[in-house]
């Protein structure tokens, strides 16, 4: 990736809230520095909102979190973000998603998968792909979402799809294990 559109921030730049956030993520992560947050954080009051909306669908959504880590996982590798690839295999591993199962869901819904599991890897393809989940497929995932939890999936789904935009467009930085 090439040089950063918008560097990272330091207390000046992000304020004192923003920079506490960003350093707790970092040594939480173990990185020298949550590029993801040193840079959204830039924004002040709008990153602390992005932050209260993505903390509602992971860690605490409506879908089990080893399905929100599929779900993530699978956006990632769609969307060729490694950023996230990078988070979300840590995060996913601690929800079961790791190994072979990673490994399927890199593959996708067509890699050996449960209805459940093959209708949310499936409609995740669909929205990605083309920005909409055909009647077949919305039928198929109806079959093990309430509507709450219809709604929670599209919003998580476009919330990790928006994120990579914002990683790419930005050129944010992989970040560095310390």
């Amino acid at each position: 990736m090439s040089t950063p559109r918008v560097s990272p921030g330091g207390f000046t730049d992000l304020g004192p809230i923003n920079w506490l956030f960003a350093r707790g993520a970092s040594r939480l992560i173990g990185v020298d520095d949550a590029r993801i947050f040193s840079t959204l954080g830039r924004a002040k009051g709008l990153f602390r909102g992005w932050l209260h909306f993505s903390a509602r669908l992971m860690p605490f959504g409506a879908l089990s979190l080893t399905e929100t880590e599929m779900i993530i996982i699978r956006v990632a590798h769609l969307r060729g973000c490694d950023y996230e690839l990078d988070h979300h295999r840590r995060l996913g591993a601690r929800a079961g998603v790791r190994g072979d199962v990673f490994d399927r869901v890199i593959e996708g819904p067509d890699a050996g998968w449960g209805d459940r599991e093959r209708a949310l890897l499936a409609a995740t393809d669909e929205l990605i792909v083309t920005k909409d989940i055909s009647d077949q497929t919305w039928t198929a995932l109806g079959r093990h979402l309430e509507e709450s939890k219809l709604v929670a999936f599209v919003l998580l789904v476009g919330q990790y799809d928006t994120l990579a935009t914002t990683i790419g467009t930005l050129r944010i930085q992989r970040d560095v294990k310390v």
